[in-house]
């Protein structure tokens, strides 16, 4: 019992660790002007009043059975 506990302890250790490591690579850098430029036409995205209308359901196609012959 005291075995599950302390290796239980140790994983949730070891997996509340590895959450601080910095998810993006380091060759990632801020770019100041691509920045402006994305929130830019994000927000002149949010201002456009576009709504697109879902895709129609694809209608299927009744199935046919084989046909029985007689001989």
């Amino acid at each position: 019992m005291k075995h599950r506990l302390v290796i239980g302890l140790a994983l949730a250790a070891l997996c509340s660790s590895a959450t601080l490591a910095y998810a993006r690579p380091p060759t990632v850098m801020n770019s100041p002007g691509y920045d402006r430029r994305l929130q830019e036409s994000r927000s002149q995205l949010g201002s456009s009043p576009i709504v697109t209308e879902p895709a129609p359901a694809p209608v299927a196609k009744p199935k046919q059975g084989k046909k029985k012959r007689t001989n």
